[in-house]
């Protein structure tokens, strides 16, 4: 058995301030003349799409926008997006804004190139071929989808959020440009701010973990530990925005390598059932599965502890396990996350469907140990 690991990241990677205006070049070396832009309406009628476009227009390619893509994007956002490529003879795609406009773009490239319907690639490497070129600009800083092999799509007949793990999926070119998410709610800081916590964590006390990933994902930790509440006190803080840009980097590509665990296989299915920001979902979670995982396997913690700021000399790894998952406590409430499901409208008579469900999903298998479904159901019910 080979102990071979492999590091997917796209090829070319545009971060820091005013890092949009550099991408016309990029996208001139690719050779290709007529983009799908997918996006949504708000950052299409805001203004934020627009930037984009001008990019394009500087270096001469054509484009056509498609804009209808939901926030939590679905089947019908593939193929109708799908449709719109081929009507207008497209040969690459630039999808605009955070997880939901980059999952859509990926499912419509993967369908480009490989044919059938996008709820056949459901699970892990279901394509042959690698999608069409994409370039993808992130809005937001949180989901690392504009880096990653990972994306997502609601299949609305079943209520299921599918996960599609596939490196055939990967953009060519990532833009993370802090300018385009000066001014962003407080809200949607807060929430992407804690995905990307969400896919550090995770990504550290995954099986799947690696020296690699792991210096990536903990220097995460401390940059959003720093960085997010500064971020959602102040949209326009620049300096903030700029380091989680940094932090969802490092988040991403650690995660896209090492993998995520049972707070993603759960929030999916509350994305699924009720259409709800997958951020907050993960925020909510992210504090009791690590406390179930840190009960199986402390030693991460105390790396996790520290990289948050507090102090581990003279304590047992339990201890430090303990702390940390109350400071990853304390600072969702800090930036305003709710703290109760039923808040959003979660009921107790879906409980066993969202636990049937969080037990098959793709991310299922990275947690460092399988919870029985009445345990899953336990971890729901903690904060309904």
């Amino acid at each position: 058995m080979s102990n071979a690991r492999v590091f997917n990241v796209p090829a070319t990677n545009l971060m820091g301030r005013g890092c949009l205006n550099e991408v016309g070049p990029y996208i001139q070396e690719l050779g290709l003349n007529k983009a799908l832009v997918v996006t949504d309406k708000f950052l299409n009628q805001n203004g934020i799409a627009g930037k984009v476009l001008d990019q394009l227009t500087a270096v001469g390619v054509e484009f056509v926008v498609y804009d209808d893509v939901k926030p939590n994007p679905t089947t019908k956002n593939v193929h109708d997006g799908v449709a719109v490529y081929n009507e207008n003879n497209c040969n690459f795609i630039v999808s605009v804004g955070g997880g939901s406009p980059q999952d859509a773009a990926k499912g419509i490239g993967l369908v480009v190139t490989n044919g059938g319907d996008v709820r056949e690639f459901e699970g892990v490497a279901k394509t042959k071929h690698r999608s069409v070129p994409i370039v993808a600009v992130n809005t937001t800083a949180g989901t690392s989808a504009e880096y990653t092999i990972n994306y997502v799509i609601t299949d609305e007949e079943r209520e299921v959020k599918m996960v599609m793990v596939d490196r055939n999926s990967l953009a060519t070119i990532s833009v993370n440009d802090p300018e385009l998410m000066v001014g962003k709610p407080a809200d949607l800081t807060a929430a992407t701010g804690m995905d990307a916590l969400t896919h550090a964590i995770e990504a550290i006390v995954t099986p799947g973990a690696y020296p690699v990933t792991d210096a990536t994902a903990l220097a995460a930790v401390e940059i959003i530990n720093n960085y997010l509440p500064r971020a959602v006190k102040d949209g326009n803080d620049i300096e903030a925005r700029e380091q989680m840009v940094y932090a969802m980097f490092l988040a991403g590509i650690a995660f896209n390598n090492a993998g995520l665990g049972y707070v993603h296989a759960m929030a999916h299915q509350l994305g699924g059932v009720y259409d709800l920001p997958h951020g907050v979902c993960n925020a909510m979670l992210l504090p009791i599965v690590e406390r179930e995982n840190a009960k199986r396997d402390p030693k991460k913690f105390r790396a996790i502890a520290k990289a948050m700021g507090l102090e581990v000399a003279n304590k047992t790894d339990e201890e430090c396990a303990t702390e940390a998952v109350e400071a990853i406590k304390a600072l969702s409430v800090e930036v305003g996350i709710p703290t109760k499901l039923s808040e959003l409208g979660v009921t107790e008579v879906d409980l066993d469907k969202l636990a049937e469900n969080s037990m098959k999903d793709a991310c299922a298998p990275g947690n460092p140990f399988i919870p029985t479904k009445e345990e899953v159901i336990a971890m729901f019910k903690e904060i309904l």
